[in-house]
């Protein structure tokens, strides 16, 4: 009985967790992106082999280059998981981290902005 127990709210945190975007970013932090991207230094190519194809891309008026990557995991909050409660919504939270890298004309990163925060997304009665 106890097996059982402990296999279903295993089954149920695992169901209340959820990532989007560019893996890549998951054990970065501005040390280490600082440690593989140099500006007047990195090119585009360095920065595809290291993160991979951006999730978005646009130009300035100038016609330089940005490159965007992004990242959200997060996971249902513990009130989900109380009965009749989670009927007036739900809650989850987790970080989210943002990677935005301007490159020159000549395909070499100009500057480049790192973040990381937390974020939280609620329903119902719980706004």
């Amino acid at each position: 009985m106890f097996r059982n127990a402990l296999i279903a709210l295993s089954l149920l945190l695992l169901a209340g967790c959820a990532s989007s975007g560019n893996q890549s970013l998951r054990d970065q932090d501005e040390a280490t992106v600082s440690r593989v991207i140099t500006e007047g230094v990195t090119t585009q190519t360095q920065v595809r082999d290291t993160f991979g194809s951006p999730m978005e891309t646009s130009f300035t008026d100038g016609g330089m280059e940005i490159w965007e990557y992004s990242l959200s995991e997060v996971s249902a909050d513990a009130i989900n998981f109380v009965p009749v409660i989670n009927l007036f919504g739900s809650s989850a939270s987790g970080q989210k981290k943002e990677l935005t890298i301007l490159f020159n004309e000549e395909d070499v990163v100009r500057r480049y902005s790192m973040t990381s925060s937390d974020v939280s997304h609620k329903t119902g009665l719980f706004r």
